[in-house]
């Protein structure tokens, strides 16, 4: 069984998310921790539950799901996983940025591979990949099955779905994304987004104002 454990950093109000076991170990999804304070409260919630960080992942890398991306990989000695897709994304975050009025320093490190499909296993949990683009090229969501919820970043929120005006962004293939790999999951499944509170599989599809189920 996976716990899930939500922080909302940055002034772009994002939504980190820590995933943890029993036994443990956890995996740190989006790092927006932008500011000191909040990369220490996300250290310090990892360090008084006895957490073993196992995994550093992206589900996309627009500039407020990466600003703590160096610091947790520097911490916690992980590479990054994310889709190849979102190489470009990520290289242009701090650019964006200073744009926002935002600079940080951009991760640099090793970079992993997911594919659709993927598996990502935290002690004995699964996390699936699902392929979600459409906000961003290469925006992928984190499914488990056994719990029933998915992180979901920025491809669908409760009553809303991601822009699509940004590069690299379409609505045709978002709406199509989350006709297909979403909205095929259970209706109680979790949502879990990358900004704003939860929501449920089955309440988008019947109430979401952008995509509606077929």
């Amino acid at each position: 069984m996976l716990h899930i454990q939500k922080f909302t950093f940055n002034p772009l109000e994002e939504n980190t998310y820590v995933l943890f076991a029993d036994n443990g170990d956890c995996c740190i999804i989006d790092p927006g921790c932008y500011f000191e304070e909040e990369r220490k409260t996300l250290k310090e919630f990892i360090v008084s539950n006895n957490l073993n960080p196992v995994y550093l992942l992206n589900t996309h890398c627009h500039l407020d799901h990466v600003f703590g991306n160096k610091y947790v990989s520097e911490t916690w000695e992980l590479p990054l996983y994310m889709h190849e897709d979102e190489q470009v994304v990520l290289s242009v975050a701090p650019q964006t940025g200073l744009m926002y009025g935002l600079p940080f320093e951009n991760y640099t490190g090793e970079k992993k591979f997911l594919e659709p499909g993927d598996i990502i296993t935290i002690a004995g949990s699964e996390l699936k990949v699902l392929f979600t683009p459409g906000h961003s090229p290469g925006s992928i969501s984190f499914y488990n099955e056994e719990d029933g919820f998915v992180i979901s970043g920025d491809a669908l929120f409760a009553g809303s779905i991601g822009r699509t005006d940004l590069p690299g962004g379409d609505f045709a293939t978002l709406e199509h994304a989350i006709k297909t790999q979403l909205y095929t999951l259970p209706d109680t499944v979790k949502v879990y987004p990358g900004h704003g509170g939860g929501t449920s599989i089955g309440f988008e599809k019947q109430h979401n104002p952008f995509v509606r189920a077929d």
